[in-house]
């Protein structure tokens, strides 16, 4: 983005300071604009003020032949938006030709989960004798339990965890705060992972570490290190469905909700800032009633 370097930063102090956006929206928002300012450069336009609603749609089909989602493609005009919205705000351009454009209806998919019998097996058939295996049986039952994001139970430290109030503080999105309680099964795996597994793995190595989680070698675990871990072990028990983190979050979100937990209270545990985001999970409660419906009542069928 040479061009528009000068335009990128002051978007980029904006997300910074104003919106207070996590590194990877930043790079979200810096992948969207990039994208639009190469099929500029393509398109021998060299000013944003150039951008118009013929250039855009040109755009749009460009990103649908790429095999981009209505998704995407909405995160895509709605980055642009917000972009030409600051640049307008600075005097930069004079008009945003993304204000009008119609973000495409998006299909809200069902969101996947484990059923009950199906964390039963996963959790029943975990070696607890290693360090490891601690490791791996207290990431479960703390994401299972909690709902928690992949990206924060990474982040959890020591002093997150309070066993007495069973409860942990989470920095979810926007370093928003909040507390979500566990129950005796993670403060069970919680507890012997990190009076004896833990201890092991932080052992091998000679600097300490406040994060609850750690890896082979005693480092803080990553992300894609809690990925590669779910993945080893539904290959290993020969799970038939994938194992993910969002996954264990869905589950948390559907096992509340099917049996009866307050949607405005799960909206709360899972950090969502809007009911619209947790709603989805009603769709899942609605069509297992549904079928409760179907099969036990003794008029529901000729």
């Amino acid at each position: 983005m040479n061009v528009f370097h000068k335009e990128w930063l002051l978007f980029l102090d904006y997300l910074k300071i104003e919106r207070n956006a996590a590194k990877n929206t930043i790079d979200i928002y810096y992948h969207d604009i990039t994208h639009f300012i190469r099929f500029m450069e393509n398109e021998n336009i060299s000013m944003l003020e150039e951008v118009d609603h013929l250039i855009i749609r040109n755009y749009l089909t460009t990103l649908y032949k790429q095999g981009l989602s209505k998704r995407s493609v909405a995160r895509h005009i709605s980055a642009l938006r917000t972009f030409y919205k600051i640049l307008m705000r600075e005097n930069v351009v004079e008009s945003n030709p993304f204000k009008q454009i119609s973000l495409p209806k998006q299909d809200k998919p069902i969101p996947h989960f484990l059923y009950d019998e199906e964390m039963e097996l996963i959790l029943s058939t975990m070696d607890s004798d290693t360090s490891l295996g601690q490791r791996n049986i207290a990431i479960i039952e703390l994401m299972y339990a909690t709902g928690i994001r992949v990206s924060e139970c990474v982040q959890l430290t020591l002093q997150d965890i309070d066993f007495d109030l069973q409860t942990i503080l989470v920095l979810g999105k926007g370093n928003k705060e909040r507390y979500v309680p566990f129950g005796e099964f993670a403060k069970d795996a919680l507890s012997r992972y990190i009076l004896n597994g833990r201890k092991d793995l932080v052992n091998k190595q000679n600097t300490s570490t406040n994060y609850i989680f750690v890896n082979a070698e005693g480092a803080p675990l990553t992300t894609r290190g809690v990925q590669y871990i779910l993945n080893k072990i539904a290959k290993d028990i020969g799970l038939t469905v994938k194992l993910h983190p969002h996954k264990l979050r869905h589950t948390f979100a559907t096992h509340l909700l099917n049996n009866g937990a307050d949607l405005r209270v799960v909206q709360e545990l899972l950090g969502h800032s809007t009911l619209s985001t947790t709603q989805i999970y009603t769709h899942v409660s609605k069509d297992r009633l549904s079928k409760v419906y179907q099969n036990a009542h003794p008029r529901a069928k000729n």
